[in-house]
């Protein structure tokens, strides 16, 4: 896509029909806010020049989406056309400017460039894009002549009970010549029944002054349904699961349950792995091949390598390598970079640590802050006690120690090679290479003690 395409979108609304303290473009659909899904389609699109419009919670907008776009604010909501007046400098006099709305979140790129071709290839001054709705209640209505011309775009408030009965909608969705846009936004009114100022009255301006117009009819509504209430959010996110799993699978990966599974939009997933219901993947995670994935397990940006199994687990920016298993009710949090054939059981959390090859951690252990080597045996109960309420401290166990149930480990300390911990050991001192190391009290039997008391 050509470079002179800048694009605005517009998110100052309050959104007060989501019932919610969040405005409305941060809530998310799946993993990503609805400003994040729009902004991702216009750089995949290859439109990388894109002016926010903010207004309602403009900081914590502008904090959440950052700074890899610009931003125009807008003080009183006063309708779209002023929306996009906030933006004037932006606008510039050459190249294009599309225009699009930050609560659409399932638009995708491929449609951005449809939309754009269409608008050069019939040497439009603005384009404004259309669909068939079921129910066009709610939509402004595009009215056309007995030819299909497109004539003008009555919103909802200001249509005659003949252009009600019209189900070709309004998608919200327009693209300019940026000075055309720029010269019917000066002339703009706000004579109508919202007073307010309307985007839709530039088309008929711009024709008014022998620009040429059309209306580009989409071919899947869906992608401009609009999330005004939390029913909306659900309804969009379903309609993306759906667009989502089905690509995995027609890229070969398995899906038990498909309206059970959640996988964000970033994921990648290579062929035959299976995913088992109740998996969540989110962010940036990346999983290999031969994987099974789930029951009821969470993957937040996290790479899991080939032939690894997770089930009923969490890992949250974590690193799996080969042909390891990690759970059930495993947490790996972040820092956690497990090997290949390693072990992690149930009830384990592994915190900012190294687990090199081979290495088992059954279950009931915590590993934090640690380097730990080949071949490593931790007993059930193992604890790595790295923090001492100021400052954190890295345990070292090195190759093909044997860790006994129960012990802790004191933080700094290194067990050396082939060395082996008494089970219910407190190990605050280093552990030679093939030594064990017994830290625990002498027990006392005290005969008839029970009988008495």
């Amino acid at each position: 896509m050509s470079t002179d395409l800048k694009v605005i979108i517009l998110a100052a609304g309050q959104g007060t029909r989501m019932k919610s303290k969040v405005p409305k473009v941060l809530h998310k659909v799946l993993d990503k806010t609805m400003a994040d899904c729009v902004i991702d389609s216009c750089l995949e699109a290859g439109a990388d020049d894109i002016c926010v419009v903010v207004g309602h919670q403009s900081m914590m907008v502008r904090k959440m989406i950052g700074d890899r776009v610009k931003y125009a604010f807008q003080k009183e909501q006063l309708g779209t056309g002023h929306a996009v007046m906030q933006a004037g400098d932006f606008i510039g006099d050459e190249g294009d400017v599309l225009i699009l709305c930050g609560d659409t979140p399932l638009i995708t790129s491929e449609t951005i460039k449809e939309i754009r071709d269409f608008h050069i290839k019939n040497k439009n001054s603005a384009t404004g894009v259309s669909f068939i709705a079921e129910d066009p209640v709610g939509y402004g209505r595009i009215i056309r002549d007995e030819n299909g011309a497109f004539v003008k775009i009555v919103e909802q408030k200001d249509a005659s009970p003949d252009e009600l009965s019209v189900s070709e909608v309004n998608s919200g969705v327009y693209i300019f010549k940026a000075d055309s846009l720029r010269k019917a936004l000066e002339g703009l009114k706000n004579n109508n029944a919202s007073g307010e100022y309307y985007l839709t009255d530039t088309l008929e301006a711009i024709m008014a002054a022998g620009g040429k117009t059309e209306v580009m009819k989409a071919s899947d509504p869906n992608e401009f349904l609009g999330v005004n209430s939390k029913l909306d959010l659900c309804a969009a996110t379903r309609i993306l699961m759906k667009r989502i799993n089905e690509r995995h699978m027609l890229e070969g990966v398995t899906i038990i349950n498909p309206e059970n599974t959640y996988i964000g939009q970033d994921v990648v997933i290579e062929a035959d792995t299976i995913i088992l219901p109740g998996t969540s993947l989110k962010g940036r995670t990346r999983i290999g091949t031969d994987c099974i994935i789930g029951p009821n397990t969470e993957i937040i940006s996290s790479e899991i390598k080939d032939g690894v199994t997770v089930r009923m687990s969490v890992l949250d920016n974590a690193y799996v390598d080969n042909f390891t298993t990690v759970g059930p009710f495993a947490y790996l949090r972040p820092g956690a970079n497990i090997g290949e054939h390693v072990r992690i059981g149930d009830f384990v959390e592994i915190k900012n640590s190294n687990i090199d090859d081979g290495s088992k951690v059954s279950h009931l252990t915590y590993v934090g802050d640690s380097d730990v080597g080949k071949q490593v045996n931790f007993g059930c109960g193992t604890v790595t006690a790295n923090y001492d309420g100021v400052s954190k401290y890295r345990t070292t166990i090195k190759d093909n120690a044997f860790i006994g149930c129960n012990t802790n480990l004191i933080a700094p300390v290194t067990v050396g090679e082939y060395a082996v911990t008494a089970a219910g050991s407190t190990i605050n001192k280093d552990v030679p290479d093939h030594a064990l190391s017994i830290a625990r009290k002498r027990q006392v039997n005290i005969d008839e003690w029970a009988r008495k008391k």
